[in-house]
């Protein structure tokens, strides 16, 4: 005997067969089981998820021999020759191949005559969006007020293309995509009906990668069992579908945070050696950023059996809310500009070393040193709040620090470990009072938004990070102060500008062309040597 497919061989009979559909399933057996029948159904969604089988399954609930019922014998005639394929009373028409008037009216022209055996002549139209204009037309009043003996059950993957007039005469459900979860179990109780070995781990690459389709799912799996030889291991899984390890991409999202651009380089390049797709991975880092999201804001959504788990929720630790949230939007530019790089290798090292340079960029305005050790890796910069704690560990009885004044707090700032809003909050406030263990601030009106209770307890962790105690930190809006380490930055750059200014309007090369041309020198165009190029 010939082998068939998984997805043939295991395709659902019966409504409790099916797989992920409830909320279509449930509708459709209360109609049943009331004998509250409609004349047209349409079936709506992406391939593989059970239209036409849900179709066939109603069709077995209408003309079963014991009766219209929600539960089909599947022993009578007419269950066996649905499940076949050669029922008589059921025609099934591809509407793709099938698109002219000429053809639907050759269809309908059938519908008159009652059924041969069967109890209701049942019309499965496949992919109906497919129908040209004149064709829906030529259906309408038949579709409207079929004979009672006629059923029309339609599908679609598009049903935006299907005419309003249309849609009003149909009961409509919507097919949902399954979940990942769902279709490994599923394949995992096939597996084990079918006698053949497999890794639970090797399913879940499965279940991805059939995006919510089960039959891609079955004839993934299908590949799945030729590549590894009657066997589905996790190793042979991957790379048939050349996926990448999870692993190695935690150990990516690592090497970013902790600025380490060689090791980043290296697992660039073994992914390269693999053939491995860079879009792909791509895709699946943003994905591990929605659970590291997930682990910092709503810990409870994640999966209690997920084998990253631990090292996802030490990532959610290690890096700001803030740089998770940028480093996904970088992967999503990165992946859309992906065909538009040299290369897919270049495209995919440079959106992860552009996650590196945000990175350093953000540690460079706390007035730390920009500058990498040897080997590519720079400093891990552990939360604020974490290195807070450790301090106050080491050093439980460390002394109060003398009050600082206003140009102790500008010097401050700049050395402390603290990036975004917070550090914005730090550079325009301007110091009140002081007392070593205190610190009151005043932040202009202008800058308002910046005292955000978020950003003051950054602003506090920070600064029990960098001086090794417990702080108070109050900050209050009030009129601008000079004294603030934003308004010194202003006034220095005022002076260069003068001081630039001052020395071309004095240059006697300009002086001359001012004279010669009867010009004059644009201010706004001088740049002071320091200040070129920001």
């Amino acid at each position: 005997m010939s082998y068939q497919v998984l997805a043939r061989k295991w395709r659902p009979r019966d409504f409790a067969s099916l797989v992920g559909q409830e909320h279509v399933v449930r509708a459709l057996r209360h109609a049943l089981e009331e004998q509250r029948l409609h004349h047209a159904y349409l079936f709506t969604g992406t391939r593989g998820v059970g239209k036409t089988t849900l179709a066939r399954i109603l069709a077995k609930c209408l003309n079963c021999e014991q009766g219209v019922t929600a539960q089909p014998c599947g022993q009578c005639s007419a269950c066996t020759e649905i499940d076949a394929g050669r029922f008589v009373d059921l025609l099934e028409v591809d509407a793709a191949t099938n698109t002219r008037v000429d053809e639907m009216r050759q269809l309908l022209d059938t519908a008159q005559y009652a059924p041969t055996r069967a109890r209701y002549k049942v019309y499965v139209i496949d992919e109906v969006h497919m129908l040209s204009t004149s064709a829906f037309n030529a259906m309408l009043k038949t579709l409207e007020e079929p004979p009672a003996h006629l059923k029309f059950i339609l599908a679609t993957t598009d049903p935006q293309k299907i005419p309003v007039t249309v849609l009003s005469r149909c009961l409509q459900f919507n097919l949902k995509q399954m979940p990942p979860a769902a279709i490994t179990a599923h394949l995992a109780k096939l597996l084990q009906a079918e006698g053949i070995e497999f890794e639970t781990e090797a399913l879940a690459p499965i279940g991805r990668a059939a995006a919510g389709s089960m039959r891609d799912a079955l004839s993934l799996l299908d590949q799945a069992i030729a590549h590894g030889a009657g066997r589905v291991s996790a190793e042979s899984v991957q790379d048939m579908l050349g996926a990448i390890d999870r692993g190695v991409l935690l150990a990516l999202l690592e090497a970013v945070a902790e600025e380490n651009g060689a090791e980043v380089m290296r697992i660039a390049d073994e992914m390269q050696l693999r053939s491995l797709s860079f879009d792909t991975a791509l895709a699946d880092l943003a994905g591990l950023l929605l659970q590291v999201t997930l682990a910092q804001t709503v810990p409870a959504a994640l999966e209690d059996d997920l084998p990253e788990r631990a090292r996802i929720e030490t990532l959610a630790g290690q890096v700001d809310p803030e740089i998770v949230q940028l480093d996904y939007q970088i992967l999503l530019q990165g992946r859309a500009d992906l065909p538009l790089a040299p290369d897919e290798y270049a495209g995919f090292v440079m959106t992860l070393l552009r996650m590196i340079a945000f990175r350093m960029e953000g540690a460079g305005a706390t007035g730390g040193s920009g500058a990498a050790p040897a080997g590519g890796a720079s400093r891990a910069r552990k939360p604020a709040k974490t290195e807070a704690a450790a301090q106050r560990r080491a050093t439980p009885a460390a002394a109060p620090a003398a009050a600082p004044s206003g140009d102790d707090w500008a010097a401050l700032v700049g050395q402390l470990a603290v990036t975004g809003a917070a550090r914005e909050l730090a550079r325009h406030a301007a110091l009140k009072r002081s007392d070593g263990r205190t610190y009151e601030l005043t932040v202009p009106k202008s800058k308002a938004s910046l005292a955000e209770r978020s950003y003051q307890d950054k602003l506090k962790a920070a600064l029990e990070a960098h001086l090794g105690r417990d702080v108070v930190l109050k900050v209050n809006v009030g009129e601008a102060n000079s004294t603030s380490l934003a308004a010194r930055e202003s006034q220095a750059r005022d002076a260069r500008q003068a001081d630039a200014t001052r020395s071309v309007e004095q240059d006697r090369f300009v002086q001359s062309l001012v004279e010669l041309f009867d010009g004059k020198v644009v201010e706004s165009t001088i740049r002071s040597a320091s200040d070129n190029g920001k």
